[in-house]
């Protein structure tokens, strides 16, 4: 490789290409519709299925199945740009092809990537993982779901909270594919998770009620799914009984790094708009950007920025979405990353005063929708806990 030449944030012609489309599409499309879908707590169902027809929705996808065959800095690329604009929209984004489509890719069989993926890659179908409970979250051992073999079936019970593209519409109409972990036995005192695609039409299955007055990412709709003697086909059981543990860990990485994607859409956005506000607005006779405060929040703002963006894309640079190995970093970026992306939106309101506290400004819905990041995807505690463990494993800084 030519180091000379090498570009970190759009390492070949085809990254640069995809850069330009995603922002081109961000300006036009995405930008003047997401003030008034966050007010609104609603989700741009039409808007979304146009990413389908720019090839992000299957960006991980090999395009025998419909998708664009793209990397990890692909993807990374797209959730930052996205992101940068309308972070709620770009969440229900990630959990459809990252969360769903890309858990598909990685774990199931041949039969079932040419039956739901090129649906989901175009948009016709929009999907959603089904992890968390009313009760439990990062405790993953702890859930309470089951899915009972009965025949060539498997009866599925239980609830599942906080899903984003749990319902797509204000009728509370559920989304077309949710990935969904259950209980299926235990082995040496432990429980055994599976993995089951279940469909919209599938008897027993239901969404409790949409989540409503959310802190932020308003734009994504978050829902409770239900799931009462579920009729789940036996052919939509993903790999084997017991694999949801090794599905879980193929995909974590990408997810967290494509999380902390968002936190440097977040963070660029809102450095350059304190920016542009701090050289026009004046106090004093002088621009705001004498002042040393302001510097300071600007200085610290890019730096923190900056080294977020090179330990993200670094990472994804050494990452093979289907060999995985990046669990320590896929961690850290995303401790790092979701707290700075915060940081920056919270010096950014600061600069701007009262004028940062209302919406017409975009820093206080992008204050807002950054706190998620720190919460979704995994906790900052437990990547503290996870990079302490693996750090004890004998890692060599």
């Amino acid at each position: 490789m030519d180091m000379k030449s090498f570009d970190l944030y759009n390492p070949t012609e085809e990254h640069s290409m995809l850069r330009s489309m995603v922002k081109d599409f961000v300006t036009n499309q995405v930008e003047p519709q997401a003030h008034q879908y966050d007010r609104e707590e609603k989700f741009n169902l039409e808007l979304f299925r146009s990413l389908g027809e720019i090839g992000l929705l299957g960006i991980t996808v090999p395009e025998a199945y419909g998708g664009s065959g793209m990397d990890a800095s692909a993807a990374v690329i797209a959730h930052e740009e996205i992101s940068a604009s309308d972070p709620g929209f770009c969440l229900a984004y990630l959990a459809h092809s990252m969360l769903c489509v890309n858990n598909l890719v990685m774990n199931a069989n041949e039969d079932q990537k040419k039956s739901w993926l090129p649906k989901l890659c175009t948009g016709e179908w929009v999907g959603s993982m089904a992890m968390s409970e009313p009760h439990v979250g990062t405790d993953v051992l702890g859930m309470k779901t089951t899915a009972q073999k009965k025949g060539d079936s498997y009866i599925l019970n239980g609830r599942k909270m906080w899903i984003t593209n749990g319902t797509i519409d204000e009728e509370n109409t559920p989304g077309d594919g949710v990935l969904v972990y259950a209980i299926t036995g235990e082995k040496g005192g432990r429980p055994e998770i599976s993995t089951f695609f279940v469909e919209k039409s599938f008897q027993g299955f239901s969404v409790g009620q949409k989540i409503k007055d959310k802190l932020g990412m308003r734009a994504s709709n978050t829902a409770e799914l239900v799931f009462q003697d579920c009729v789940v086909p036996s052919s939509h059981l993903i790999g084997k009984e017991g694999d949801s543990m090794m599905h879980m860990m193929r995909n974590l990485e990408l997810e967290r790094l494509t999380l902390a994607a968002m936190s440097l859409g977040i963070a660029r956005r809102s450095l350059d708009i304190m920016m542009k506000y701090s050289a026009e607005r004046e106090a004093f006779g002088k621009p705001l950007s004498f002042f040393g405060q302001i510097q300071k929040a600007i200085g610290d703002s890019y730096a923190e920025y900056m080294a977020g963006k090179a330990y993200v894309y670094d990472t994804a640079r050494r990452m093979d979405l289907s060999q995985g190995g990046q669990r320590l970093d896929s961690d850290g970026v995303k401790l790092f990353a979701s707290t700075m992306g915060k940081n920056v939106a919270d010096r950014a309101i600061q600069v701007l005063g009262g004028y940062g506290y209302v919406g017409e400004y975009v820093v206080e819905r992008l204050w807002r929708d950054a706190k998620l990041l720190e919460i979704g995807g995994g906790t900052i505690e437990a990547h503290q806990k996870n990079i302490t463990r693996d750090l004890a494993k004998g890692f060599v800084l």
